[in-house]
């Protein structure tokens, strides 16, 4: 196994969130820890976001986002399916139970969807090479198939299908996220077909729930790595397979690096939530570039890079 190469994209969400999140996502790039940012463009630190991705040529692609704020489509942000009666999108689980109630208007997601590829190229300079969904959205029944079918029309090649290896084992996750989570890997696995049918590729791996916020260190990181190398080595036939020598896995690690939001700074409309205020974001950053961690990459071989490397 020592022949086998982990290329290791370790992508920092919610780019733009605020100016605090920006700051600490580019001090943990600047530091080595991550190596690709996803950027929401409706977040009220967007447009500086891509400044700083410009100046310190960090690699970005669009965390698309309707669940949280407001819509970056002019059309929808008076009078549309995606929005409560405040004038908000539906929230993370508001979105899921009125797609459920058949409320949504899939042709408004995807008008949304367009709305934000168009909006991060007019801020980046370019079209992103890689887009996902804020809170997992881009899985959910129906909205799956309008998403991959703006990013064929732009010709995305990436996108994120979060089934984590292991994740049933992680006995520290409180049962309500994990009921969450099982969602999420339940709506990935029906995601596969059509994301497969119209071409979209994503890593072989992706890891990231088990190791967000509180339960994040070294060690819960390096067995989410671990598990993953695992799972894909033990899908061969052998040891000896010929298909394993210099094969090269791929592995997206979610992750939410930056220092704490401090109201009313922040958020995509509504100001920012309490996971950005709480603590758990720095400690995200302070345990991704701890040096133990990077040289950990060096010695197992495992290359730090983003989705254009691939």
């Amino acid at each position: 196994l020592r022949m086998l190469q982990v290329k290791l994209i370790i992508t920092g969400d919610d780019f733009g969130y605020c100016p605090r999140r920006n700051q600490g996502i580019v001090d943990c790039f600047l530091a080595g820890a991550i190596s690709n940012v996803s950027l929401l463009v409706n977040g009220s630190a967007a447009a500086d976001a891509a400044k700083l991705a410009r100046r310190y040529s960090i690699p970005i692609g669009l965390h698309a986002n309707l669940s949280e704020g407001s819509p970056v489509c002019e059309v929808l942000k008076t009078n549309s399916s995606l929005l409560n009666q405040d004038g908000f999108f539906h929230g993370k689980m508001g979105f899921r139970t009125a797609l459920s109630r058949g409320l949504l208007n899939m042709s408004e997601v995807k008008q949304e969807l367009k709305a934000q590829v168009e909006l991060f190229h007019e801020l980046t300079g370019h079209l992103p090479p890689h887009m996902d969904g804020h809170q997992h959205v881009h899985v959910l029944p129906e909205v799956r198939h309008v998403f991959a079918e703006v990013l064929e029309e732009y010709g995305i090649k990436y996108t994120r299908i979060p089934v984590e290896p292991g994740l049933h084992n992680c006995d520290w996750i409180p049962p309500s996220l994990m009921d969450f989570y099982l969602g999420v890997e339940e709506d990935s696995f029906n995601t596969v077909d059509v994301f497969t049918k119209h071409g979209i590729r994503w890593p072989d791996i992706y890891i990231g729930l088990s190791t967000m916020g509180k339960n994040m260190s070294v060690s819960s990181i390096w067995s989410a790595i671990n598990s993953a190398i695992l799972e894909v080595t033990s899908r061969v036939p052998s040891p000896a397979h010929p298909a394993l020598q210099n094969r090269t896995v791929t592995i997206e690690l979610m992750v939410h690096p930056g220092y704490p939001s401090v109201p009313p700074t922040g958020g995509c409309g509504e100001g920012p939530d309490d996971f950005s205020q709480s603590w758990e974001r720095l400690h995200e950053l302070q345990t991704l570039i701890k040096p133990e961690l990077q040289s950990h990459y060096k010695s197992k071989n495992i290359q730090l890079c983003s989705f254009k490397d691939l």
